[in-house]
């Protein structure tokens, strides 16, 4: 059943038997949370040699790790067959990043916690390990769900101010780690940490564990962001909403001018009408109501430096009598007068607007949706479907 079409409300049994409502609520970023059972029955969505296949990609990102008493070594992939060690091989641990964009069963449990914002839900990682392997105690700034997928990982976890890392380790380690509690997680077991929550996960013979993670922005490079963006819409004079099917109309370049400039003494001194007219850029970029939220969104649904999409091998035709799906590498979100989709936004309004929130929603539309949308809406799906970022249900 899609996450997203669950009430708030109802009891999850991956969420231990309460409701995503409760859940946000009582715990998240607030306190751990040890849920027992999460999924019955689980097992790895992906085998070893799969897993192991996939971190030898070049479009995704993989490190391994190796520890020898106090000694940590850090690689980064694509890896070489040669370089994973043997499974018999204690105390290591290979992390395969975005698993989700790359298996749609993946996808389909990452799905499952979109209880949240998916302006905050991340990734699935896939961390395997044998015996006694890990990444040694540390803090993330971000809030993960840990699903053991298979064997069992011992976790000690704290909440502790002392952030002091060990030196010449290439890893971010805590020098004086105080664990408060201890979990065993079997196959189906989870835990929630919220951010900066001290944690050492250490595998008990061989493991898969499941990470899901949230992106938790920093105010300042959001700002630096955002600003940025605001800069190019300053070079372009103004960047109006793109409509459904509308093109972008630019108006003329604003030129400085300076007609009643007089000799001046004084070169070096910079013209008290410059500065205003720099102060009108800010003001007018500023001044357009949308713009904050469209540079936002854009930001927020921009796909990772590297996600590819192939465009469809010759001539694709949308029906109205079959669905669509969202790629599995598309990221679309929507607020109250935009859709986004990929970084790119267009203005929408009525029931196109309804429709393709409902397709960023739950990521689908099927047969019964396209027959109630608009030629305009149709057309901007057959573009998505063209590019790469739209799939035939």
């Amino acid at each position: 059943m899609n996450q997203v079409a669950q009430s708030i409300n109802l009891p999850l049994q991956l969420l231990g038997g309460i409701s995503p409502a409760e859940f946000m609520r009582k715990y998240w970023q607030k306190k751990p949370c040890i849920i027992r059972n999460a999924i019955s029955k689980f097992k790895p969505l992906l085998s070893r040699q799969e897993l192991f296949a996939l971190s030898q990609n070049q479009d995704v990102e993989s490190r391994l790790i190796v520890s020898n008493g106090d000694k940590w070594s850090l690689a980064h992939g694509p890896m070489t067959a040669k370089q994973i060690p043997s499974i018999k091989k204690p105390n290591w641990t290979l992390l395969v990043q975005g698993v989700d964009l790359h298996d749609s069963a993946v996808n389909e449990l990452k799905n499952r916690f979109r209880f949240a914002p998916d302006a905050r839900l991340d990734d699935l990682m896939i961390s395997y390990a044998t015996d006694g392997g890990g990444v040694g105690p540390h803090f993330d700034s971000y809030d993960v769900f840990l699903l053991q997928a298979h064997g069992t990982r011992r976790w000690r976890i704290g909440k502790q101010k002392d952030g002091t890392l060990q030196a010449n380790v290439p890893l971010r380690i805590l020098s004086n780690f105080k664990p408060e509690l201890t979990f065993d997680l079997e196959p189906g077991d989870m835990l929630y940490l919220p951010p900066r929550y001290a944690h050492d996960g250490v595998a008990i013979g061989e493991c898969m564990t499941y990470s899901i993670g949230f992106k938790v922005p920093k105010q300042v490079d959001l700002g630096r962001e955002l600003l940025l963006r605001y800069a190019d819409a300053v070079d372009e004079e103004n960047l109006p909403d793109e409509e459904l099917t509308k093109p972008v109309k630019l108006k003329p370049e604003v030129l400085y001018r300076d007609a009643d400039q007089e000799a001046t003494p004084n070169p070096a001194q910079i013209p008290t009408a410059l500065l205003e007219f720099a102060q009108q850029a800010i003001t007018k970029a500023m001044a357009d109501p949308d713009a904050l939220a469209r540079h936002l969104g854009e930001h927020l649904s921009e796909p990772k430096s590297n996600v590819w999409f192939d465009a469809p091998e010759g001539a694709v035709k949308l029906s109205r009598k079959r669905g669509v799906k969202l790629a599995l590498q598309s990221q679309m979100m929507f607020d109250a007068r935009h859709i986004f989709l990929n970084g790119e936004s267009w203005r929408a309004a009525g029931k196109d607007a309804k429709l393709m929130q409902k397709l960023a929603n739950q990521r689908f539309l099927d047969a019964s949706d396209l027959a109630k949308a608009s030629e305009d809406a149709i057309g901007l799906l057959q573009d998505w479907l063209e590019q790469g970022w739209l799939e035939i249900a």
